[in-house]
């Protein structure tokens, strides 16, 4: 009885933890279709959406770049998984180049 119930405290947490491919596809999809939303351009910018795979626990991660007459500007977007909500910051400064 007892290796019963201790087998069982040792499958649920990876029961609770995994998740089907689908579901993250559907996860990651939401959060680039929530996180587009919320960005306003002009017709002939370009605006690339890139999800972080699984985010944290409690939320989503998009990285923002729009792109519109040779100057791009780079945004987060943040998804509240529980409430399926959005948010985008403003836009980062430039950054110093990289050398």
């Amino acid at each position: 009885m007892k290796q019963a119930l201790a087998g069982l405290f040792l499958i649920l947490p990876l029961a609770a933890w995994g998740s089907s491919d689908e579901a993250w596809d559907d996860f990651r999809a939401s959060v680039e279709e929530s996180c587009r939303s919320l960005v306003q351009t002009a017709p002939d910018a370009t605006v690339t959406v890139e999800v972080n795979p699984f985010g944290s626990e409690s939320y989503g991660a998009a990285l923002i770049t729009v792109g519109q007459g040779g100057t791009q500007e780079r945004m987060i977007c943040i998804y509240d998984k529980q409430a399926a909500t959005a948010e985008v910051t403003a836009p980062f400064a430039d950054a110093a180049p990289v050398e």
